[in-house]
């Protein structure tokens, strides 16, 4: 039975002047991301996928030059549509991370509704295993938002930030089956 690991990118190089979606990962990020490659589940992949944005290219590029595969993009993989505020110091930004998981419906800050981030990503995932043969495990590289509101799908649960990928910068994975969508395991990290 064929897997599917949803990979939120790690440690972002974080800079007020860039736009989110091009921000880089960090040296760190970078690091981890390598050490990730060495891990028994990278070595089991046959089609990678990224959403656009830099930070989860990046990790693409690095999963796939170190077990030979080319990667896709697709722009709905992408995270959550917060150009409406761009760059967030912490505090605001937790705080505006929690509004987004606690009313779904609603368009907090003008960041794009929680529901229709979830719709975006269960028809972008299905998408990608149209898209991909059957035979081999998908890595799909993108955020840490849009995986916790996948998450909640495969969970059976409604749109929680309980289901989000726990502190530490991205860097984590969980898997579940290609065919029937059933959750293997939540949230571990890409790094061992």
């Amino acid at each position: 039975m064929a897997n599917v690991r949803f990979i939120t990118h790690p440690d972002v190089l974080i800079d007020p002047a860039v736009p989110v979606t091009e921000c880089p990962l960090s040296p760190a990020g970078r690091a981890r991301m390598h050490l990730a490659t060495q891990q028994h589940w990278a070595k089991q992949t046959r089609a990678i996928w990224s959403s656009t944005e830099r930070k989860a290219t990046d990790a693409a590029e690095i999963l796939g030059a170190a077990i030979g595969l080319p990667y896709n993009r697709m722009a709905s993989l992408g995270e959550i549509d917060r150009s409406s505020t761009g760059y967030l110091a912490r505090e605001d930004f937790e705080e505006t991370v929690g509004q987004f998981f606690a009313n779904p419906r609603i368009r907090y800050r003008g960041w794009e509704r929680a529901a229709d981030a979830q719709w975006r990503i269960e028809r972008a995932v299905k998408q990608v295993l149209t898209a991909t043969p059957e035979d081999g495990d998908v890595a799909i590289i993108a955020h840490g938002a849009v995986g916790a509101l996948l998450l909640c799908i495969l969970a059976g649960v409604p749109i929680s930030r309980s289901q989000d990928q726990p502190p530490g910068n991205g860097g984590f994975y969980f898997a579940f089956d290609r065919t029937s969508w059933t959750l293997r395991h939540g949230w571990r990290r890409i790094d061992g």
